[in-house]
């Protein structure tokens, strides 16, 4: 008996950049095996008809910024709280993982307080949001190849201050010029890619002129520097609503006064760097950065994205972009002939409100891989 399901009676938004049209998906062996528009013709047959009585039809949502094993919104202390296998058992759907995060002493990813010597649960390996400390090209060289070594699908750097580390200023510029050329140079050489948290423009500019990928956040970007990304074809990964939910849920999660005063310096400016970006042409893709329980917000960052982007702009964002910057933009991203079935059915028209994608109960079916793993249709 063949295993094909026809998707039938939705609005489909295949972010390819056409319209969306009122048509029907065939999907088989867990691929798209055809999108055709209109009603499905009287001779298509399949196992199972799924109809969906003008729900809105969307390839499967990516985030790019995730952090699946921050299980608490605190990182600093969740070592000192929960034994690995704990957080292991609560993260993760299809991953792409970027291992441990490279800081300089004193960076964003040095998560000692200032009286500390050595980090929260030793030097072994753990789960959960650990970095390594690496300075200087060859200690970051050394790092990155390490990570590689264990895993990683890709690398990621950290280039500037940051909101929730203890001891450095969020206007800082971390790694120099040499360093992130280095990490770049071993991920390059393993054919992968880094990835850089950065805010700032001299922070943005060192990660774009070393060969860096993805810039993640950027709240703080200007003009210049956005036309320096653009030409150098590299990416945003914006990630606005941890910033509104760390303002409005951080001090109950435990996030100390001092990250809490950071966030105020980055709050407002990121949907200024987002028009920035987009009026410069630069590739913008879509991440969330939530940490613990503010994670259940995940789905609001396309609603918040689209104030910039619109509602297509911030769906492709978080489909065909996202996919085209992970390299898998060949296997999902958009509802075309031979790509993965990764689908999500919103369940009002979601070009009219995107921010259905982020409320309880607005994602009516879930499809990945052909296999239906959610369905919410009554």
């Amino acid at each position: 008996m063949s295993d094909r399901t026809v998707l039938c009676e939705a609005l489909v938004v295949t972010a390819t950049g056409a319209p969306a049209f009122e048509g029907c998906v065939v999907v088989e062996e867990g691929r798209i095996l055809d999108v055709l528009e209109g009603a499905a013709p009287a001779g298509l047959h399949g196992e199972r008809t799924l109809r969906l009585g003008g729900r809105t039809l969307l390839p499967g949502l990516i985030d790019a910024h995730v952090h699946a094993a921050a299980v608490d919104a605190d990182i600093a202390g969740q070592a000192r709280r929960r034994h690995e296998s704990e957080v292991a058992l609560l993260a993760g759907p299809r991953l792409l993982v970027s291992g441990r995060p490279l800081s300089q002493t004193g960076g964003h990813g040095d998560q000692r307080g200032a009286g500390e010597q050595a980090c929260a649960g030793g030097a072994g390996p753990h789960v959960g949001m650990v970095h390594v400390i690496a300075d200087g090209p060859e200690q970051v060289r050394l790092a990155a190849r390490e990570e590689l070594r264990r895993g990683a699908d890709q690398i990621k750097v950290m280039a500037g201050g940051g909101v929730v580390s203890p001891t450095d200023r969020l206007e800082s510029v971390q790694y120099s010029p040499e360093e992130l050329s280095a990490a770049v140079a071993a991920a390059s050489a393993a054919g992968t890619y880094v990835l850089a948290h950065a805010y700032t423009p001299a922070a943005i500019e060192a990660c774009v002129r070393a060969g860096v990928r993805s810039v993640e956040h950027g709240n703080l970007l200007d003009g210049p520097t956005a036309r320096l990304m653009a030409e150098r074809g590299t990416y945003l990964v914006p990630t606005l609503v941890t910033y509104e939910r760390l303002r409005e849920e951080g001090e109950r999660h435990s996030i100390s006064r001092e990250s809490l005063e950071k966030l105020e310096l980055v709050v407002e400016a990121g949907s200024r760097s987002l028009e920035l970006a987009l009026g410069a042409g630069v590739r913008i893709g879509s991440g969330s950065d939530l940490l613990g329980p503010m994670q259940r917000h995940q789905g609001e960052e396309i609603a918040i994205a689209a104030r910039a982007l619109g509602a297509m702009g911030a769906i492709v964002a978080t489909t065909r972009t996202n996919a085209e910057l992970l390299g898998l933009e060949g296997e999902i991203g958009t509802i075309e002939a031979g790509k993965r079935a990764d689908l999500v059915v919103s369940d009002q028209n979601a070009l009219d409100d995107p921010g259905i994608l982020g409320r309880p109960g607005g994602v009516a079916l879930v499809m990945l891989g052909g296999r239906v793993v959610l369905d919410r249709r009554s």
